[in-house]
């Protein structure tokens, strides 16, 4: 599917750049919304709009859910009224609390004042919960049945509220079970209701016992449940057990989307949906922060190597073999921080391990160290006939590694512990640690050794 957008992106901007109005019609109808979002934010920003203008209206709502957070709002700012409450009227409560702050008041009081009061209660009640918590993810509009009905019954009840609604809710593949008081007993897989006799009552073929989580509970553990339990949909419940909503794997999906794109953008100081054409003012003053950053941490280690200016005049080799060292702590340090980040993530690292963890760490880069200070030691003494030379290089090399082992275990955990995200932080604190430690140890020993 890549190929076919990257390839499909051109062949819609020559069709907006011939026609603005209608040229690219008939190529963004079968796309579906992610793939119109994905569009839309290669465009430049002259093709955004005849582009934005020629998405069907049922299907603009889904769009703005998939594009970041400015482009929407350029969208919305673009879009007559009458078109937003149109196109937003069919969408789940989870869905239109996402987009509600963004949205023109007029259009949220129309939305409202048009739904039915049960409609208003669970719009209500998406909206009082943090985007980034189960409350924000789950859909409102949970589909539940009482467990002394019969499977006949439920199948007619499913079959009237297609006929109301249009369609079931999406990625329905169990129903809720709750008692009289909304409280939840128990789940009914389709499965179970499709294949047992349409007499049996619900309560004698529900699986009790399923997982359900509580509405503040982040969506980064919400995620991490559906993968170990490898759920399709799960309950949300208040602390009484009785039922609010459900979450389903595509909202989960997304959740997991977004934690990848935050690691891998936040290392390079980059927003978390960052706009191939965002205005050039405003992305250079975002970069800018981050490149001043990496100008100090460059500053610290070339302190260091300014200490021992005086060796390097005396001993050039120095300076050739100087990016070997850093480089090598710098690899073997980004490897164990690495490892670390993810089971922070993953909550796989905590006191209880913690320094059997770092022991292991230094255990790997010890044998590495021993390894490769070998190499180079070897190498060095090839290259410039001076085995002391060899035995500086070999050593300052094995310093190094162990310095990246244990400065990638211990800089996640106490970046963590004062509160900075180590994906953000780590590797930039990193780079300055096995830096400065490497030239040091390097031109140290050097300068004792060899002068």
């Amino acid at each position: 599917m890549k190929t076919k957008l990257n390839e499909l992106l051109g062949v819609i901007s020559t069709a907006l750049e011939s026609d603005p109005v209608q040229g690219a019609r008939m190529l963004i109808e079968p796309l579906s919304p992610a793939e119109a979002a994905r569009v839309l934010e290669s465009l430049p920003n002259s093709l955004r709009l005849p582009f934005w203008s020629q998405v069907e209206v049922d299907k603009k709502g889904e769009v703005l859910l998939e594009v970041h957070d400015d482009l929407r709002r350029h969208l919305i700012n673009h879009t007559d009224e009458d078109t937003l409450f149109i196109t937003l009227s069919a969408m789940q409560m989870d869905e239109l609390a996402d987009l509600e702050e963004d949205l023109p008041i007029p259009v949220v009081n129309a939305m409202v004042q048009a739904m039915d009061s049960q409609r208003r209660q669970r719009f209500a009640l998406v909206k009082q919960y943090p985007d980034d918590t189960a409350g924000g993810l789950m859909d409102a509009d949970a589909t539940a049945v009482r467990g002394d009905v019969t499977l006949k019954a439920v199948l007619r009840y499913l079959r009237r509220a297609r006929v109301r609604e249009g369609a079931l809710p999406e990625h329905l593949d169990s129903l809720m079970v709750v008692d009289r008081n909304n409280r939840l007993v128990g789940v009914l897989p389709l499965s179970a209701l499709v294949s047992y006799d349409v007499d049996t009552t619900v309560s004698e073929v529900m699986v009790q016992g399923e997982t359900s989580v509580t509405p503040l509970k982040p969506s980064a553990e919400v995620a991490r449940i559906f993968e170990d339990q490898d759920l399709l949909s799960a309950p949300v419940v208040d602390d009484q057990g009785r039922l609010l909503g459900r979450i389903t794997v595509d909202d989960v999906i997304d959740v997991m989307r977004d934690q990848a794109d935050r690691e891998i953008l936040g290392r390079a100081g980059l927003d978390k949906h960052p706009d191939l054409f965002a205005p050039v003012v405003g992305s250079s003053v975002r970069r800018a922060l981050w490149l001043g950053i990496n100008l100090v941490t460059a500053f610290i280690a070339a302190w260091v190597i300014g200490l021992f200016e005086a060796s390097i005049e005396q001993v050039v080799a120095l300076a050739i073999l100087m990016p070997v060292v850093a480089s090598m702590g710098g690899v073997a340090g980004t490897q164990t921080l690495t490892l670390v980040t993810r089971g922070i993530a993953l909550d796989q690292v905590g006191r209880s391990n913690l320094w059997r963890l770092v022991g292991h760490e230094l255990t790997i880069g010890g044998i590495n160290g021993l390894f490769w200070s070998l190499v180079v030691t070897a190498v060095a003494f090839y290259w410039f006939g001076d085995y002391q030379l060899g035995l500086v290089f070999g050593a300052a090399m094995l310093a190094v590694i162990l310095t990246g082992a244990a400065a990638g275990t211990l800089i996640p955990l106490a970046l963590k512990q004062v509160g900075v995200d180590p994906a953000l932080a780590g590797g930039v604190v990193l780079t300055t640690a096995t830096d400065a430690i490497g030239f040091f140890s390097f031109l140290g020993l050097a300068t004792l050794i060899l002068l």
